[in-house]
């Protein structure tokens, strides 16, 4: 997998495009591991190899684990005194690497306008609940791309009942001010689409529906993929609050409130938000998202887009300089968006 090296020259580094990144409200993802206990079919693994396709051909295998917890707790660190602010966990199944727990507690208080958020299927939130709760992840976000135990066993190809995911979803509310669901609409969940919208309206917890990023990780199944037409046309037959939101990165979304709960949905039709060397990228007809997140990955890679891995910035060697860590990113993203990388 292709790595850009590490060119710094600190006097002429351009902090426009990572403060504006920022300020548009652009992510920061940290992945603790490719490796999960489940094996969805259209999991991109934030760019590595995902669990499906290992457990398919064992020679795939994603990138070896480079960063402990202190390089992770460095390098968050420092990308937040650069300006960035929402901080997502992912994996893989976050909860299943050794580096969560080391991570998450030692997490900064928050500041102003600061956000940590853990993005988990919800299968190990009960084993883990005890020292989750002493972290300051202010968000927990739950997959629920299923709503029994046949769709569940359909797309993550795993002997896990929905129950364990419901029981997560639960320990989660206990534990956290806030919830939230995310859902891919795909064929295998079409007839759960509702049911998993009833369920979040019940227990008020806000729900985003996805239409599929395709990767080439899921093209076999690419066939799957449903527009979000069908539940836009049955949340408004619910309300008539409605807006959409094309500003800041990455993908135009529609926001319904329905009694007071936001219900999210990704649509397509909205439009993409690209910059700089995307107007010539190769894969920009297959990109539904443009430059939103800073994906941050357990090998010690940043990257600024999920379908390049040829952009990927290798920075093991600067987390222990946070300043030229900074710089490096800054220019990276300020190279991207100008498109000279």
């Amino acid at each position: 997998m292709p790595t850009i090296p590490v060119s710094l020259s600190a006097s002429s580094v351009d902090w426009t495009a990572l403060h504006n990144f920022a300020a548009l409200r652009g992510q920061l993802r940290v992945s603790f591991s490719p490796r999960c206990n489940i094996a969805c079919w259209f999991c991109h693994n934030e760019g590595d190899v995902p669990p499906p396709l290992t457990r398919h051909d064992r020679f795939q295998q994603p990138r070896p684990r480079q960063l402990g917890p202190e390089a992770y707790l460095a390098l968050i660190a420092s990308l937040m005194d650069a300006g960035l602010k929402r901080v997502y966990f992912t994996g893989g199944e976050p909860l299943t690497s050794p580096m969560a727990r080391p991570v998450l507690e030692g997490l900064s208080e928050p500041g102003p306008d600061v956000s940590y958020t853990l993005i988990t299927n919800g299968t190990r939130v009960r084993t883990h609940r005890s020292w989750l709760a002493r972290t300051h992840l202010d968000k927990v976000k739950v997959s629920l791309h299923y709503f029994s135990d046949a769709s569940l066993r359909a797309i993550a190809g795993t002997r896990i009942g929905i129950d364990t995911v419901l029981d997560g979803i639960e320990v989660a509310r206990e534990i956290f001010e806030r919830v939230e669901l995310n859902t891919l609409l795909q064929k295998e969940n079409a007839h759960e689409v509702r049911q998993i919208l009833d369920y979040a309206l019940e227990r008020r917890l806000p729900v985003q529906f996805i239409e599929l990023v395709g990767t080439d990780f899921n093209e076999a199944r690419a066939t799957s993929a449903v527009p979000a037409d069908d539940i836009i046309a049955h949340l408004r037959t619910l309300t008539s609050d409605e807006h959409t939101e094309v500003a800041g990165v990455g993908q135009g979304r529609r926001v319904f409130r329905v009694d007071g709960v936001e219900i999210d949905v990704i649509h397509r039709t909205l439009g993409r938000h690209h910059v700089g060397q995307c107007g010539t990228c190769p894969v920009r007809s297959q990109c539904v998202e443009g430059l939103w997140a800073l994906r941050v990955d357990h090998a010690g890679g940043i990257q600024p887009c999920l379908l390049r891995d040829d952009l990927r910035l290798d920075v093991n060697h600067l987390v222990s300089d946070p300043a030229q860590l900074a710089q490096a990113v800054a220019g990276h993203v300020a190279a991207f968006t100008e498109g000279v990388l």
